[in-house]
Order: C-alpha cells, then sequence, then structure tokens
C-alpha cells in the first residue's frame, strides 16, 4: 500500500470514523480512506482512528501504526476520558473513563481487554472503583475489568445472564443512585436490560439507546438495530425525557456530542416523541444513519 488504507476485517463500527471524519468515510458499507494525511496533526487523528478500531482495520503503509502516537485514553474534558481500543467482542463499543472528585473513577463499557491497558487506564484516571455495564452486548471483559481492578461490575436484571458473575444488580425501571453524584437510568427498549448513566449533571452514558447521528445532525436511536422492543424504547424515552439534564451524549456507538442543556433536553424530547411512532421492523445493521 501506498498509504493509509482499510483492511478487509472492518465492518462498519463507524469508532475510526469519529475521530477522523475529514480522513475516513463510509462506502459500501465499510470505512473508507478519503485522503491521506496533510500534517502531523491529520497523522495524529489517524493514529487514533487505528487505536480505537475493533478490527485494527485502519493501516498506515508499514502495517502498523506507530504505538507512540496511541492517544488512548484521551480527555474528552476533565471529567471524563475516551478508552479507545474498542473490542470486537462488544460489536467496537465506545467505552469510557468518569473521574470522581475523589481521586478514583468508573469505567463505563469495556474495551478490548489487555493487562497493560487497565494498567494504563488505572494511571490517567485514578484507582477505579465501579465498571458500569450499560446492557448485556457490552458486558465483554467487564469481569476481568472489575477483577483487575478490584472494582465492582454493574448490570441490570434483566440482561443478567450475560454477567451472571456481577457484583451489583440494578432492578426494575426507577432510577437509582449508585454513587455521589451518578444515578443509574434503567433504560429497557435495546435490549430488556439496558441503562442510562447519568453523572453530575454533566454527563449521559447512552449505551445503546440513543446517540448523536452526524447523518441527520441530531439525537437518534438504532430503531433497525432494536433486540428487545423499539416500541419499550419509546416508553422508556418517554418515562426520562423530562427529567435528564446533561450536555455530554456519551452513546456505545454512534458519535458524541456536547450541546448546552436546555437544548439538549429539547432535542431529548422531540427524540421521544418522534421514536413513539416507531414500529418494529426487522434488525438491519445496514440501516444505521451514522
Amino acid at each position: 500500500m501506498d498509504g493509509w488504507y482499510v483492511d478487509d476485517r472492518c465492518f462498519n463500527c463507524d469508532a475510526a470514523r469519529q475521530l477522523a471524519p475529514e480522513l475516513i468515510s463510509e462506502r459500501e458499507g465499510r470505512s473508507r480512506i478519503l485522503r491521506q494525511p496533510e500534517d502531523a496533526a491529520e497523522e495524529r487523528r489517524l493514529h487514533a482512528a487505528a487505536f480505537a478500531c475493533p478490527t485494527r482495520s485502519i493501516r498506515p503503509a508499514s502495517g502498523r501504526p506507530d504505538a507512540s502516537l496511541d492517544p488512548f485514553p484521551m480527555p474528552l474534558d476533565d471529567g471524563v476520558l475516551l478508552c479507545g481500543h474498542n473490542s470486537a467482542h462488544t460489536a467496537g463499543a465506545t467505552s469510557y473513563l468518569l473521574r470522581r472528585p475523589s481521586g478514583t473513577a468508573m469505567m463505563i463499557d469495556t474495551p478490548r481487554w489487555s493487562r497493560d491497558l487497565a494498567a494504563r487506564y488505572e494511571a490517567a484516571g485514578g484507582p477505579v472503583t465501579d465498571v458500569l455495564l450499560t446492557h448485556r452486548d457490552h458486558a465483554a471483559h467487564g469481569r476481568r475489568y472489575a477483577d483487575r481492578f478490584g472494582a465492582r461490575l454493574w448490570i441490570h436484571e434483566g440482561d443478567l445472564d450475560a454477567a451472571p458473575d456481577a457484583d451489583r444488580v440494578l432492578r426494575g425501571t426507577e432510577p437509582q443512585d449508585i454513587g455521589d453524584g451518578v444515578t443509574a437510568y434503567p433504560l429497557p427498549g435495546h435490549t430488556r436490560g439496558s441503562v442510562l448513566y447519568l453523572a453530575d449533571d454533566r454527563y449521559c452514558f447512552s449505551g445503546d439507546s440513543f446517540y448523536w447521528s452526524r447523518t441527520t445532525g441530531d439525537l437518534e436511536v438504532a430503531e433497525s438495530v432494536t433486540w428487545h422492543s423499539v416500541e419499550e424504547l419509546a416508553r422508556s424515552l418517554a418515562r426520562v425525557a423530562g427529567r435528564l439534564r446533561f450536555e455530554w451524549l456519551l452513546p456505545g456507538h454512534g458519535d458524541r456530542r456536547r450541546l448546552p442543556v436546555d437544548e439538549m433536553s429539547g432535542r431529548l424530547r422531540s427524540l421521544a416523541e418522534r421514536t413513539r411512532r416507531l414500529r418494529p421492523r426487522p434488525v438491519d445493521f445496514t440501516a444505521v444513519r451514522w
């Protein structure tokens, strides 16, 4: 290869495109390099994409990205770090480290398992006290990270069979405070046990319940990839839309977005209304509007 390329293992998870949207695009159900980097900043963005890609499909001409340019964990602001190193065992889901005022951290969903990565995350975020799973699709590696950190592993009872050895089990549909400034909101729909985690009235870790779409420029649900019930998801969104206040949307799949709190609240209410009009449809990964 004469430059950066995407190999044929790509399964179109969108993780790389989020980090270098001006350099990587989607075509025919997979990522493609739009053009080669023109300066050091663009080279760094492609390296971030390479180290996030769960199949390691984003590659320089040498075939191996420069380990010294691995930016993860990458701060999004002073309270949250992007873990990168997405795992193929979670369909390429994004995971996060949430810093707490006590100097500790919580991990939301999990990157690929690695002892070296675990040490890196702990060094950057502080001792990890809790691993918060948003739903069954992202449960891989949860127990291994929790045991490595000496942390509690959380999941909702609706998806408990995906992590039967969880240390804390969320139940029902009412919100539950699980730490100082952190609340779990059960949000059945994408799966029976989907959970949204709200932190400090600032960060919303939405799992796969909703995300920011670059295609539509708005909040969206992955209606074509709903394993449990899109009607249940609509009821869940209607229940929480008037209660959640946050500025950072941090999903497992789909893009992240930061907006003023009032604008985000308005968009969430609108999403709840749009979702109410949706009806069940066959699962179709190719129909997701990234």
